[in-house]
């Protein structure tokens, strides 16, 4: 038998036999839906022979038999009501599994997200996105699906987002646009580390997103569901669908608080914070300051993360100020990274090493937070250093700084467009998705091996409104992304090491040598970070204006 487990009270199969029910019933099964007709194959038992055995075992049988490639709504509901009749756990089998799965995708899809449908079906060797649409449609076959049609459709509006309308429509302003997000405000993420530090308001961070929409791009003010890239469609919550001529893809991040037990319990208080939440970064600012002894640790995930600076930004920015106002010598400072370096690209490290130094901080590599009890202050942490067995460990904390693990976006993950890691499969170079190709993606959720950065997004952009604006000519892509990232690592307050780098770590400096050593703290580096970069944010790269974001000649499309 091949036995695939959708939940706790499901699993589906292909076709069983009289003689397997014995064994179903030794594992724990107490029910049988068949939804194969009878008569459908030469070598294929009656539903009478498999109650029978089900009956000879102390299970229940139902039949509720659909016909290959027509499952109807009212099957939908019969095989709910089954389901919801019987003893579980339940088995379900048709001829290879695959009506059984989509019945209950369907039955589920009221109480159910889409993409959790999708994942759980996926996993058990399932792909139901040719239903997805009836999913959506709370199980129901849509009759009236309210179609709109857009020459370019944009998913999210975050950074990148907004940035690649903005030079589409610097490119071509008469270009049909629209951009699909449910949220109302837009963040400027990479001031949340200076709120944490006390230098920022985190009011300066947040405009209202219809502030910033371009001029003339429609905004769908709305989740997504599913993509139906076949079909050239975007399915949104509610069954509504949007169909286009190209699309770019770029939601942005799904920062995973549940992955670690207990810690959404306790965000917020118990000193517990994150400069990874718009509404926490000012809490970590007022840890900080009334903070005077015991342990501050903070914690770094496995990657990939969005901007891998971040957790050990919080980090000296805190000791800054504790070392100013005399505090340091009581506070034991922890960095507890899920990696085994301090940074990726080495040349900024020894930089990085003077502060650790200077800040008395222990380099606790390979400690993945995994728990946290807010009311007993304590951390607990997976370590898993190399040639050595897993353990365990827990840590008293005073302030605990927590930058949560990330993933891509459940609906990206379940959908054709992701790799088998669940990231979109683009070419790195392009930004072109690699199977489908009217499609690119930019930002965080894409899998090329770049940091994920604003900086990043904000050289992106250009790059993939160049080539969807070269596709929709006709011609062949002309421009390349070389995989730049920024990372502004604040070490002090009124310094930065400005780390700029491309694929494989090669050094990417934006300014010459005497004016910004990266390598180093400067004082140049903090004045950008404080004084330039929001405005040039705001005002020129979320309105199409792509200062030192040129992007680059394609080489081949050059030769």
């Amino acid at each position: 038998m091949d036995i695939r487990k959708i939940d706790d009270r499901l699993s589906v199969s292909p076709q069983i036999t009289a003689d397997d029910v014995t064994a179903l019933a030794a594992e724990g099964y107490r029910a049988i839906i068949c939804n194969r007709p009878d008569g459908e194959g030469s070598d294929q038992p009656s539903f009478e022979e498999i109650e029978r055995a089900a009956h000879e075992n102390g299970m229940e049988a139902r039949y509720v038999p659909v016909t290959s490639g027509m499952v109807e709504d009212g099957h939908a509901r019969a095989f709910d009501a089954a389901l919801r009749e019987l003893p579980g756990p339940v088995l379900a089998y048709c001829r290879s599994g695959t009506r059984s799965a989509t019945l209950w995708s369907l039955a589920e899809a009221e109480d159910r997200p889409l993409p959790e449908i999708l994942a759980k079906t996926r996993a058990a060797g399932y792909d139901m996105s040719g239903v997805a649409r009836r999913i959506a449609n709370v199980g129901k076959t849509p009759t009236d699906t309210g179609d709109a049609h857009y020459k370019v459709v944009i998913v999210g509006a975050g950074a990148g987002g907004i940035a690649v309308a903005a030079s589409l429509k610097a490119r071509k302003p008469g270009l049909e646009i629209a951009v699909i997000d449910p949220a109302d405000i837009h963040y400027y993420q990479p001031g949340w580390t200076m709120v944490g530090g006390g230098i920022f308001e985190a009011s300066a961070t947040a405009k209202t997103m219809g502030s910033l929409i371009p001029r003339g791009v429609h905004w769908i003010k709305a989740a997504v569901a599913a993509f139906e890239p076949d079909r050239n469609a975007v399915i949104l919550d509610g069954c509504r669908v949007v169909t286009y001529d190209r699309m770019i893809v770029c939601p942005g991040l799904k920062l995973d608080w549940h992955k670690v037990e207990g810690l959404v319990e306790t965000l917020g208080r118990n000193g517990v914070t994150s400069n990874y939440r718009y509404d926490l970064a000012p809490y970590t600012w007022e840890l900080v300051q009334r903070t005077t002894s015991g342990t501050a640790i903070f914690t770094q995930p496995p990657m990939p993360i969005k901007c891998a600076g971040a957790p050990q930004k919080a980090m000296y920015l805190s000791a800054d100020h504790w070392n100013r106002t005399g505090r340091l010598k009581n506070i034991d400072i922890h960095f507890c990274n899920a990696g085994g370096v301090l940074f990726g690209v080495k040349d900024y490290v020894p930089a990085l090493m003077e502060y650790v130094r200077k800040y008395d901080a222990s380099l606790d590599f390979f400690h993945n937070l995994v728990a946290v009890d807010g009311p007993a202050k304590t951390a607990t942490f997976e370590v898993t250093e190399p040639d050595a067995e897993p353990r365990r460990v827990e840590m008293e904390f005073e302030m605990l700084h927590v930058c949560p693990p990330q993933t891509a976006p459940d609906f990206i993950r379940v959908s054709p467009l992701a790799d088998a890691a669940g990231w979109v499969d683009v070419d790195q170079s392009t930004l072109r998705h690699k199977s489908y190709d009217n499609i690119w993606a930019l930002g965080d959720v894409m899998n090329a091996p770049n940091a994920k950065t604003a900086a990043a997004a904000r050289k992106q952009a250009p790059t993939v409104a160049e080539n969807v604006i070269a596709d929709i000519r006709g011609v062949a892509p002309k421009a390349q992304y070389d995989g730049y990232g920024s990372c502004p690592l604040t070490v002090e307050r009124g310094k930065i090491v400005l780390a700029e780098f491309g694929y494989g770590g090669t050094l990417k400096p934006s300014f010459p040598k005497w004016l910004i050593d990266g390598t180093k703290p400067t004082r140049a580096a903090w004045l950008l970070k404080e004084r330039m970069l929001p405005p040039i944010y705001w005002q020129a790269m979320l309105r199409g204006r792509e200062w030192m974001a040129k992007p680059e000649p394609l080489k081949v499309a050059a030769e």
